[in-house]
């Protein structure tokens, strides 16, 4: 999207406070957000979900003032003037830029939450954010200064394997074992749950991201071709795969010859994008074994029947329930709308109070 208006850093969002502020928790639109390394999910409680966008912010180099957010700035990625700069302000699923991220936040939190048409009466929000369960107190605050900077008047950090197993509706508060792996773009996610806590969990710092560069790679070093990371998603989505599923195929794919510097292209297969990713799908894949090899035998008996959910866009990779399926031995089920698991699971930990104290006191919220 392109921008008419965007609060820059260190600029305060003004929410209008007023006389009925002490009921904030009526008039305030509370916000879920799934702040994801490829892309941003934000739902506002009582209306759904109301913005859909990359992670990515487009500014200007010297006065950092911000050009685009969104889809819009994602078209500029590669393509950018030098005096232009076009990136993502998350890595691995933590900030790398708090500039741009406190930009992306002010500008979806302030978006979804003012309208300009009434009256300017509505308090600041309680906003409840996905991230990764293995991010450092450091980058925790980077996280909630940049949502408080952005207008919030509350942040709750909810761990994204508690809120995408909280999306998917699992029964986390029965005595039983449920597993939940979010494969989201900067980190896999995978978590054993009962009784409402976190048993045990993994946060590897491997995912959908890495899936790309596997694909830059293996064209790099087999054909000698040249790929950025855009057209490396592309043919992830569009012919890539985990494990066989219905008939190969062959596609085109367009790149720079590094002997020569000129444009050119190769015909590749489909099992060769399947070959590509095996190494990244090989860490997931070990990454789960371990999870369940330190659980508790009883819980692994209750996955080994309900099986492990899926979640997160990385979850739709065609014949990967498959190929976890087999590799494990264990039922593998697709979450109903994988990609938006986290954000609807935060939004219920801000609709239940007795969830939120509940997941506060486990750990899964901060």
């Amino acid at each position: 999207m392109m921008l008419n208006w965007i609060p820059q850093r260190g600029q305060q969002v003004d929410f209008n406070f007023n006389i009925f502020d002490r009921f904030w928790g009526t008039f305030s639109h509370d916000i879920g957000i799934d702040l994801g390394t490829a892309n941003t999910l934000v739902y506002v409680v009582g209306k759904g979900i109301m913005i859909r966008e990359p992670t990515v912010v487009a500014a200007h180099k010297k006065t950092k003032h911000i050009l685009a957010i969104g889809g819009e700035a994602k078209k500029m990625l590669g393509k950018t003037p030098p005096t232009i700069i076009a990136a993502r302000p998350l890595k691995d699923g933590v900030i790398s830029d708090l500039d741009l991220a406190e930009a992306l936040l002010k500008y979806f939190i302030v978006k979804v939450h003012q309208n300009p048409g009434s009256l300017p009466k509505i308090p600041r929000p309680r906003v409840a954010i996905g991230v990764p369960s293995g991010v450092t107190e450091v980058e925790s605050r980077a996280v909630q200064d940049a949502a408080r900077s952005a207008g919030a008047r509350e942040v709750y950090l909810v761990d994204e394997p508690m809120a995408a197993a909280l999306g998917a509706e699992l029964p986390i508060d029965e005595p039983s074992g449920n597993m939940v792996v979010d494969i989201g773009g900067g980190t896999t996610e995978m978590a054993l749950i009962s009784l409402g806590g976190v048993v045990v969990s993994k946060s590897l710092r491997v995912a959908g991201d890495e899936m790309d560069e596997d694909i830059i790679n293996y064209l790099r070093m087999r054909y000698n071709l040249l790929l950025g990371p855009r057209t490396a998603e592309e043919i992830k989505i569009s012919a890539g795969s985990a494990y066989p599923v219905g008939k190969e195929s062959k596609i085109t794919v367009r790149g720079r010859d590094l002997a020569s510097g000129l444009p050119s292209k190769v015909t590749i297969s489909t099992a060769e994008i399947r070959e590509a990713l095996s190494n990244t799908l090989r860490s997931i894949i070990e990454a789960i074994k371990d999870v369940v090899e330190e659980s508790p035998p009883e819980l692994v008996s209750d996955i080994s029947e309900k099986g492990i959910y899926l979640t997160g866009g990385g979850a739709l990779l065609k014949g990967l329930s498959q190929l976890l399926a087999k590799e494990t031995k264990m039922p593998v089920i697709l979450a109903e709308e994988p990609l938006t698991t986290v954000v609807r699971g935060t939004v219920r930990i801000l609709n239940d109070k007795k969830l939120l104290k509940k997941a506060i006191f486990a750990g899964s919220v901060r």
